[in-house]
């Protein structure tokens, strides 16, 4: 019976790619089946366009409850790309015979192309690899692939260890569930080309694939029937491990899905920057390619040394010369012909590092350089990864989005260059300000703003833009197209994904609904607002919602401008938000000095609300429908209860009563009826009630949230003012910090007149308000005087138990505490 045969390769490597190109033309295969996504089957014809490598096959599965995506990337040095170009050339039939990319088993994989095939595996494969460089005595995965594979060795041989290396890597392991679904698709394919009629004198079907898989489909293939495989659609129902969308109570969310080639570069190749997949520094492995091992031996030293002379790093001829010599001697240690990468780079390591290692040598180990590496090494390793930026041939497919952007652009006259100044205040401009900030939200390279206000709605009217068209934004933008056919459907799905990824979390979901604000992004999903709802009952903590309540309840009520007013979304969030920040507030707890002013914020976005939605019903019939459906009774108890509760926060309970305070008169409850004299008694009776060292955060958040009803009443400044002249001078120290900080809360204009009242009380009119207000250069400030004044007190108190007085001046002037 005729056997298929099965090249098992390390993907992005010279050597597999030279064998795979000479078994090709060697055994003229009828069919060459390849590792990579099934359903481009129809476009290869794309793969042979005039491309420069590196290019990559996207694939992508979107919706509006899930999104991922795969990359299959191709080198020139890639066994696949290889197989592709020779396939051609010989005259075989091509297939990719893996299934697609948004397939389940590649939920959690980025690249279809990584080393590690499951978490199962990488233990068996480590310990198995870890034996070898033991009894090799090499040190690292690398250096041992190099070491057995990358020796220049004939094809014969090279097939052969190979075929070994595999077999012990794989043994008898079934694999995870999602590559044994992908080597059932690929041994389907197998049964079917080998069932094909063939031609005498040749192969009938040669496969190339990840060596992990090879000995598995080397016994799969057999017994399937010899149907041609299918190609597996993506079900609506269920995308990764997330309930069907029916029983998240809603219909069927459409899915996105689709493959697209795209630039890719050296940079995301390589291991060194956190790549899975196949073969480290691919610059290196590329001038293998071209120029042998001793021409990529040139061709990297001479690079090396010129970004080490560059950056101003030693770099002698001197050590150059050393290099060469260590480089020899370590191949003919390591039983090399010719020096391999690994000798290169120990040699560079021994000659040019002069001071101890703070970190192990980069290519030991798989992964990003770690912190405290050489500078020399950092440079060696950046140049041996390239920065080749492969391109796309004129004419290749791309997603829609790609000129829906470029239409977008032109329409607005945007050029991705230079910087742009905007006036938001304008229509022209605020629309260009949205067309650049869905750009930024898809992530695009070359759009980024570098001026301009945080929140949509804070007033500043300039914004400013650098620009630009680096090499990897057209990769970008193509992988964008993922998320919708055009810029608007785009930016509303990553921004949709982005709010989830949030995982109830009320800041980011904040700053990605004042993104929203910015991008023009008004409509959300039904999805998405349900799944918003519960993520903002869920946030544990009172201060991180104040903040996002006031920036989302100011975007509900006055972003008209924006798109924003009204917004179904805001609602949401604040209804939530809303019933979650009373819950919270409720029981009582310490505050921190870290969380004061937004403790502070929560309660005065909570009042903010209130008061809009009692305003709202006494302008409309009781037939209208609510701002927001919510209940501001109940907050008015919640404020109540915590105002009257002695084991609650200071702080809190200031605020807590001024928010009551500051109601008055829009509400029918009767104790927010409360007038004039009655409030300022509830106030002065909470102060009163409280020690002196927090004395002032009560009155923090009594300003805070009623400044407009206490400040102006002359029974609250004299109760004040007899509060503060009554406390002792040890009392008065304790608590002038909080007390400060409190009346900071006043404008300039109030603590001015605040300041003529309490003269008045003193019958020291004839001073001017900055006797109470100015702040002296050179002067101690009031806590340090108040101290001095308490030591003074003490000396007196002290000579006068030694029977010591001292008689004070008659006629000195007496003016109010400072």
């Amino acid at each position: 019976m005729a056997q298929p045969h099965i090249v098992g390769v390390r993907h992005h490597s010279p050597a597999c790619a030279r064998l795979v190109a000479e078994r090709i033309r060697t055994l003229r295969p009828m069919y060459v089946l390849i590792e990579g996504p099934a359903d481009f089957n129809e476009r290869l014809d794309e793969l042979y366009l005039q491309h420069s490598p590196p290019v990559a096959i996207y694939s992508y599965l979107s919706s509006d409850r899930t999104h991922r995506g795969s990359w299959s990337p191709f080198a020139e040095h890639s066994p696949e790309w290889q197989a592709l170009q020779v396939a051609r050339e010989v005259g075989c039939a091509v297939r990719f015979i893996d299934l697609p990319a948004w397939h389940d088993a590649f939920s959690r994989m980025e690249n279809r192309y990584a080393d590690v095939a499951d978490h199962e595996h990488e233990e068996r494969a480590e310990a198995y690899e870890r034996a070898l460089t033991e009894k090799l005595s090499v040190q690292g995965r690398d250096a041992l692939w190099d070491h057995l594979f990358e020796d220049g060795c004939d094809v014969a041989e090279l097939a052969q260890r190979l075929s070994t290396y595999f077999d012990h890597l794989r043994g008898q392991d079934p694999g995870s569930q999602g590559n044994q679904a992908r080597e059932d698709m690929m041994a389907r394919w197998i049964a079917w080309a080998m069932a094909q009629p063939g031609e005498p004198g040749r192969a009938q079907a040669l496969v190339v694939c990840g060596g992990y898989h090879a000995p598995a489909l080397a016994r799969l293939w057999q017994g399937l029937p010899a149907t041609l495989p299918g190609t597996p659609q993506p079900s609506p129902e269920t995308t990764d491990d997330e309930e069907p969308a029916s029983q998240a109570g809603g219909a069927q969310a459409p899915l996105r899905f689709g493959s697209y080639l795209v630039p890719y570069t050296f940079k995301r190749l390589d291991a060194f920057a956190g790549y899975a997949s196949g073969m480290p520094s691919p610059a290196y492995y590329q001038w293998v390619w071209d120029h042998g091992p001793e021409g990529a031996a040139h061709r990297a030293l001479q690079l090396v040394m010129q970004r080490l002379r560059d950056k101003k790093l030693p770099a002698s001829t001197a050590d150059l010369m050393a290099v060469h010599l260590r480089a020899q001697g370590l191949a003919r240690l390591r039983g090399h012909e010719k020096p391999l990468r690994s000798d290169w780079l120990d040699a560079l390591a021994g000659a040019l590092v002069k001071d101890a290692l703070d970190a192990p040598l980069p290519w030991t180990y798989r992964g990003t350089i770690r912190p405290g590496t050489d500078p020399v090494l950092v440079q060696a390793m950046d140049v041996l990864a390239g920065d080749t930026v492969g391109r796309l041939a004129p004419g290749t497919p791309q997603p829609p989005l790609v000129a829906a952007v470029q239409a977008e652009l032109a329409a607005h006259g945007i050029a991705l260059r230079g910087q742009l100044k905007l006036d938001l205040l304008t229509e022209t401009d605020r629309a260009k300000s949205r067309v650049l900030h869905r750009l930024a939200i898809l992530r695009l390279p070359g759009v980024r703003r570098t001026q301009g206000p945080k929140l949509a709605m804070s007033g500043e009217r300039t914004e400013l833009w650098s620009l630009s068209e680096p090499l990897e934004q057209q990769a970008a933008l193509i992988e964008a197209g993922a998320w919708g056919a055009s810029l608007h459907d785009a930016a509303r799905a990553r921004l949709e994904d982005d709010l989830r990824q949030a995982q109830g979390r009320i800041g980011p979901l904040a700053d990605g609904l004042n993104q929203a604000a910015w991008a023009g992004l008004s409509a959300l999903s039904d999805t998405l607002l349900r799944e918003l709802r519960g993520a903002v009952a869920a946030e544990p903590r009172f201060e991180a919602l104040g903040p996002a309540l006031s920036v989302l309840h100011t975007l509900l009520r006055h972003g008209q401008m924006l798109g924003m007013a009204d917004a179904p979304v805001l609602r949401v969030v604040i209804e939530s938000g809303f019933d979650r920040a009373l819950w919270l507030l409720e029981p009582p707890a310490a505050i921190t000095p870290a969380d004061m002013q937004s403790h502070l914020e929560g309660h005065l976005a909570l009042r903010r609300i209130v008061a809009d939605v009692l305003a709202h019903a006494q302008d409309h019939s009781s037939d209208a429908q609510p701002l927001l459906d919510l209940e501001p009774a109940r907050a008015l108890a919640v404020w109540q209860r915590k105002a009257a509760d002695p084991a609650a926060a200071p702080l809190s309970r200031g605020a807590a009563l001024g928010a009551t305070l500051s109601l008055v008169g829009r509400t029918d409850d009767a104790h927010a009826h409360a007038q004039g004299e009655s409030g300022v008694a509830e106030a002065m009776q909470l102060l009163h009630s409280l020690p002196a060292p927090v004395l002032g955060d009560a009155l923090t958040g009594l300003l805070a949230l009623a400044r407009e009803q206490l400040a102006s009443e002359p029974a609250f400044v004299a109760g004040m003012d007899r509060t503060v002249q009554a406390l002792d001078n040890a009392d008065f120290v304790r608590a002038m910090p909080s007390l400060r900080a409190a009346f900071a809360w006043l404008p300039p204009q109030e603590r001015g007149l605040l300041a003529d009242q309490v003269l008045s009380l003193h019958d020291a009119t004839h001073l001017s308000r900055r006797a109470l207000t100015a702040h002296r250069s050179g002067e101690a400030p009031p806590e340090q005087l108040a101290e001095a004044r308490r030591v003074e007190d003490a000396v007196f108190a002290r000579l006068a138990a030694w029977g010591v007085t001292l008689e004070e001046e008659e006629n000195t002037e007496k003016a109010p505490r400072p």
